[in-house]
This record gives structure tokens, sequence and C-alpha cells, in this order.
């Protein structure tokens, strides 16, 4: 099997007002994904097991659902959200669930 870790950085919704914003979003989000690829790294080296890291920007389902088309995907393993606006509008797990293309497991 081949287990490929996605990192999405979803912009802040005030970045659209601020034209320097978009950029140091950009280089946040690098900088997140660096630390995560040496940190997934390591771990997966103290495993024995191979893992890729991929990172995207933009609204976390759209994005997680296109690399799980591209690769494909058997499963989509997701962290469960703590954020209270998803209770609303519901969490990427829900929503990913909702595509329906592949099994969704939600971890705490």
């Amino acid at each position: 099997s081949r287990l490929v870790a996605v990192y999405v950085g979803e912009p802040p919704s005030l970045v659209g007002w601020v034209p320097e914003a978009q950029a140091i979003a950009q280089d946040a989000a690098a900088q997140v994904g660096e630390e995560l690829r040496r940190e997934l790294q390591s771990a997966a080296e103290h495993l024995g097991i191979a893992v890729e890291l991929r990172t995207a920007q933009g609204d976390p389902v759209t994005e997680l659902s296109r690399i799980a088309d591209e690769l494909p995907a058997d499963a989509v393993l997701v962290g469960a959200s703590e954020q209270a606006g998803h209770r609303v509008i519901g969490s990427v797990a829900v929503r990913l669930v909702r595509v329906g293309r592949w099994p969704v497991t939600v971890v705490p």
C-alpha cells in the first residue's frame, strides 16, 4: 500500500483585502508544509514505512478530493475538526463523506 499525507493551507478570508497578504499566507503555508515534511519523514523512518507528502492551497475538501482522485486513493483519513463553525456548515470529514467517492475515516 501507499501512504500519502496531504496538507491543505486554507488562506484566511481577509487575504483578498490586503494585496501583500496573499504572498505572506503562501509563504506561511510553505513553511508549515516544510515543517510537516521534516516531522513526517522522521516519523516514517522511525516506523520503517514510506510516505509521501503533498501540499496544496485552497478549500480543503476541493483539494483533498482532487488529490484523492489523481492518486487514485482507496480511502481518505482526516482529523476531527475542533472549529465551532463546522457544526453549522459541516466539517471537512462530513463534506468528504457527502462527495461519496471513497471511504472516509475520522481520527480524533
